[in-house]
């Protein structure tokens, strides 16, 4: 399923300053970037800093953005660009010890342990890709967006879209196979 494009009339409205169309952008708009920083990040609370971060920079932008791309492809390219500062800086920090009292509380899911232990392992698969490759993937498979509109967004060529996104599968199948997971059903004993 792909984003939708916003409505041009909101879009040329939003650019003229007007707060009402703006926030019908961030309404839209909202979720898919949470989801995508979120997986990037690992860290619900940064990523919703980092969300606002991405809707100030996109209001201060929108004056000068270009109708002749998709909105979508120019916002996650800012998207991209205020998750890789935020990594960069990550690595530069020092890193604080965490110690057992400061892990959350497990919470109880109506899902079978296996499921949730299955998509647990998934999800860790696809936090240890490097960025390059979690960002085509995300894009791809959580955001929704198509091969085109990320080679715009990432800003590298579809050859290299399609081969980031081949690999990070290739990189999560290996590691969940690693790990004894598997989402396939089982065949039935006949």
């Amino acid at each position: 399923m792909s984003l939708p494009q916003p409505d041009p009339a909101v879009l040329r409205s939003a650019q003229r300053g007007n707060e009402a169309a703006f926030a019908e952008l961030v309404e839209t708009y909202r979720t898919p970037v949470f989801n995508y920083v979120l997986r990037l990040t690992g860290d619900a609370a940064n990523a919703e800093d980092l969300t606002q971060e991405v809707f100030l920079r996109v209001y201060q932008g929108l004056p000068r953005f270009s109708l002749r791309c998709k909105f979508t492809t120019w916002l996650f390219q800012v998207t991209k660009n205020r998750v890789l500062d935020e990594l960069r800086a990550r690595e530069r920090r020092p890193r604080g010890i965490v110690t057992l009292d400061d892990a959350p509380a497990i919470e109880v899911f109506d899902r079978p342990v296996e499921e949730t232990e299955a998509l647990d392992a998934l999800w860790r698969a696809v936090h240890d890709l490097n960025p390059d490759l979690k960002m085509a993937l995300l894009l791809r498979d959580i955001v929704g967006l198509p091969y085109n509109e990320i080679a715009d967004a990432l800003e590298i060529t579809l050859a290299t879209v399609k081969w980031r996104i081949f690999k990070a599968r290739e990189e999560v199948q290996l590691a969940l196979q690693r790990n004894g997971v598997s989402f396939t059903d089982p065949v039935p004993a006949e």
